[in-house]
């Protein structure tokens, strides 16, 4: 603990020319998106990437050997079945600061996509002095669109500006709750020199300047797809039942909801749920919950 602040101003001296921005992820059987995620991450700025891979055994461990040959990219392999995320992803920004020499590290999930909203790259909203920026994310909503051949998940155009604040009851006892229309927690930022921990779902962070230059920045939004289609949304609720079974893993209430569903055999009513008719879109467009907006995703 004594280093950290050693660290953070030794970074500060030593600092010289553009930003040298890293993202982290932690997968687990992300092959329909993860090449996506990297080549657009690439196309926003980001320089280098260090991937853990959560004992993937769909193909995406494969794609992310592929993809190292073009992007400076590094696996790390995380056999290890109880989900720390919050211990790995802080584990993960360390490697950023020591082994890719990173001045900012970009926490994310795979179905994650973070836009610089009127700039070409998303440094131009950073600086190698922030220690926690906070930047808005956002969900996507889905239409029937989603249920025709040939859907893609950028094709999703609606995202969720304005969330309806169902109580944590209700998001895991009631039926009539549009789970994709709830507010979400927003991602962070972070410098690698004074960081202390990520914590939960990489929402927040302890940083030893947090205190002094913490700020929120509206110039990045982050484009949620948690729902992809139904077989994607049906395998992660298994993984989650596993983990909740077999681990302490800790986990949001929509998860405890949706692993009750699966074991109820009504998981594919509450996906039909999430599916808004004209007249639903129209009037959440009307009221402000909705606002149009699609990310150009590469391979869409």
């Amino acid at each position: 603990m004594i280093l950290k602040p050693i660290q953070y101003w030794h970074h500060r001296l030593r600092h010289r020319g553009p930003i040298r921005l890293a993202m982290t992820i932690l997968v687990k059987n992300e092959a329909d998106i993860i090449e996506d995620n990297i080549r657009y991450h690439a196309a926003q700025g980001v320089q280098c990437f260090a991937v853990m891979d959560n004992a993937s055994d769909d193909g995406t461990r494969e794609i992310l050997e592929v993809l190292k040959s073009e992007f400076d990219l590094h696996v790390i392999d995380q056999p290890d079945q109880n989900y720390q995320q919050a211990r790995w992803m802080t584990e993960l920004a360390e490697y950023c600061r020591t082994e890719l020499k990173a001045d900012l590290v970009i926490s994310n999930d795979a179905d994650e996509f973070w836009q610089a909203e009127e700039a070409e790259s998303l440094q131009d909203y950073l600086h190698y002095t922030d220690s926690v920026v906070t930047v808005r994310r956002y969900n996507m909503a889905l239409d029937y669109s989603v249920l025709s051949k040939g859907y893609h998940y950028s094709h999703a155009s609606l995202r969720v500006k304005n969330p309806i604040l169902y109580d944590s009851s209700a998001q895991i006892n009631e039926t009539a709750v549009a789970m994709l229309l709830v507010k979400i927690s927003p991602k962070t930022i972070v410098n690698p020199y004074g960081l202390i921990r990520l914590k939960g779902g990489n929402h927040r962070a302890k940083h030893v300047w947090k205190l002094m230059n913490a700020r929120n920045e509206p110039g990045i939004s982050v484009h949620h797809y948690p729902i992809r289609n139904y077989a994607q949304f049906e395998r992660n609720i298994q993984n989650r039942k596993r983990l909740l079974e077999t681990t302490n893993a800790k986990m949001g209430d929509h998860y405890r909801r949706w692993v009750r569903m699966l074991n109820e055999g009504t998981l594919e009513d509450e996906f039909k749920r999430f599916i808004l008719n004209q007249q639903e879109i129209d009037t959440l467009l009307k009221l402000g919950v909705l606002e149009h907006k699609k990310l150009s995703i590469t391979n869409s």
